[in-house]
């Protein structure tokens, strides 16, 4: 039961950071391209990276700490769901070549964020 609370906990912050940066992406892009989707993912990605180092590294971090942050908070933050209905509405609007540049840069700059996460975190961080 303590392990569902912490999950659901580390969920509702996930979801409303992801819902408060869609609000500011939506006040200063207007476009029908889906830039808050993209970049939660992206950033969602990195912080991913950034936490496996940190984890791998440094002191044990209890279990419960890895559920709230990997299982709740980047679980309900970054979004496949919404990503492949995005992909989907544009194709259906007739815009094919925004809906495969949005696949595109959402797979390559979400891994590759991971992995420059990863990165800075063995080189330089920890």
């Amino acid at each position: 039961m303590k392990s569902l609370l912490i999950v659901g906990f580390g969920g509702f912050l996930g979801a409303i950071s992801r819902y408060l940066i869609n609000i500011f992406m939506l006040k200063i892009v207007s476009s029908s391209f889906p830039w808050s989707t993209l970049l939660i993912n992206v950033l969602g990605s990195f912080l991913m990276g950034a936490l496996v180092e940190v984890f791998s590294q440094k002191i044990n971090f209890s279990y419960e700490l890895k559920l709230l942050l990997f299982v709740g908070f980047l679980g309900s933050f970054t979004t496949f769901s919404t990503f492949s209905l995005d992909a989907v509405s544009m194709f259906g609007r007739g815009e094919n070549l925004y809906s495969f540049l949005y696949i595109s840069l959402s797979v390559l700059l979400s891994v590759g964020s991971l992995i420059f996460a990863m990165h800075i975190m063995k080189s330089y961080i920890l």
